[in-house]
């Protein structure tokens, strides 16, 4: 079976911005873009246009630098926003605008206050005007995760009409089950007349930590973009992480899906965006985290030592990491103080090394980590001569 590939719309710069504290000036916004390109994401949600002028300013100017990517601007299904946004595209080389309204009866009844029909009258009036202006126009149906799937599947049909060529089904407050999502998604490419000639998309949040295991759902039962955000940034508990769902395809070749995405810049990239959004990477976080690569316990530290892949699915390379972190705790066994010692020039014979061992312990217990300059001074200390 040929491989299809899941287009990477990435919404740092808009759904990650909206975190408090992590406003980007313009230079950042276009560092970030240009590193999104480099990076290899097909599509870059610039910002919402309509929201500020320093806001339309961004979109502009990152529609102009962008050479290969799609560049995007979000609005409501309000006139106005979606002209601001046309505005802002205008020098874009691949210009998307994305739309839309509130489908669940959440939404319908207690945001907008209004009528089901109204809601759907609304939806097409804002794709065609948006059509009017660009080609490429996305649709989304906030809080489409809680929308009862058949309402879904006419709000869906009736934008395919209008013109929508992607139609963005979003679990916008990340309370789906993974098999729940993903039978949403099954249900709209069996039931939506037209679904073949738009691409369906996912969006998820991670209020219940399942924003990623929702998307690789979704793209399962047939999406084929996924929304996301550098280091899974977003509103409230954020949103789906590019770089999980990148990895869990390319770990998972038999699903058969992959990306444009190079993924041996995916560390820099995140880095990147740690440091401008002030928006620190849990040191656990998958992929990118400072332990993602770092073994501390003795039992694991012997087998990754022994042959890599015991512990590590991932090669540390792959996204950008020079190597895996032997840590010297407690925990951590003779031969991961072999390791770490020879890669300071040291060789003991298996005495020599016992002893070394002993004292290695005693300072283990004493500190959280045994660093370089420790293992030195253990050397010295117990004038610890070298194996021939």
């Amino acid at each position: 079976m040929s491989v299809q590939k899941i287009q990477i719309f990435d919404t740092t710069l808009r759904d990650g911005e909206q975190v408090p504290g992590c406003k980007l000036n313009m230079d950042e916004k276009l560092v970030i873009a240009n590193q999104l390109e480099l990076l290899g994401v097909d599509v870059i949600e610039a910002g919402f246009p309509v929201s500020s002028p320093g806001d339309f300013e961004a979109v502009k100017a990152i529609a102009r630098q962008t050479k290969h990517a799609t560049v995007c601007g979000l609005t409501r299904a309000v006139e106005n926003d979606i002209r601001v946004a046309a505005e802002a595209l205008k020098g874009a080389a691949r210009p998307r605008i994305h739309t839309g309204i509130g489908t669940s009866e959440l939404h319908v009844k207690y945001k907008l206050r209004t009528s089901q029909e109204n809601v759907i009258e609304r939806a097409i009036a804002a794709v065609k005007l948006a059509k009017s202006f660009v080609e490429d126009v996305e649709f989304y149906a906030e809080d489409a995760g809680r929308t009862d799937n058949e309402f879904l599947a006419r709000v869906c049909e009736e934008v395919i009409k209008a013109g929508a060529t992607v139609l963005n089904i979003p679990d916008t407050t990340g309370y789906c089950l993974p098999e729940e999502y993903g039978a949403k998604i099954k249900y709209l490419v069996e039931n939506v007349k037209g679904v073949d000639k738009v691409t369906l998309s996912t969006h998820c949040h991670n209020d219940l930590g399942l924003a990623t295991a929702n998307s690789i759902a979704g793209v399962i039962n047939g999406a084929r973009q996924i929304e996301c955000t550098i280091n899974g940034v977003g509103e409230r508990a954020g949103n789906t992480a590019l770089e999980e769902v990148v990895m869990i395809l390319r770990q998972h070749p038999y699903l058969n899906l992959d990306t444009n995405i190079n993924t041996k810049l995916l560390s820099l990239t995140s880095a990147m965006v740690s440091d401008m959004m002030r928006m620190p990477v849990q040191a656990n976080k998958a992929i990118v985290g400072a332990n993602a690569f770092s073994h501390s316990s003795g039992i694991h530290q012997d087998g990754v030592i022994k042959h890599r892949e015991t512990y590590e699915i991932i090669d540390p390379k792959d996204v950008g990491v020079s190597d895996s972190s032997i840590v010297l705790t407690a925990r951590s066994g003779r031969a991961a103080l072999a390791y770490r010692l020879q890669k300071l020039g040291y060789t003991f014979d298996k005495e020599t090394l016992d002893k070394a061992y002993a004292s290695f312990l005693q300072m283990a217990d004493q500190k959280k980590e045994v660093v370089d300059k420790d293992l030195h001074h253990i050397v010295e200390q117990e004038n610890l001569v070298a194996a021939n």
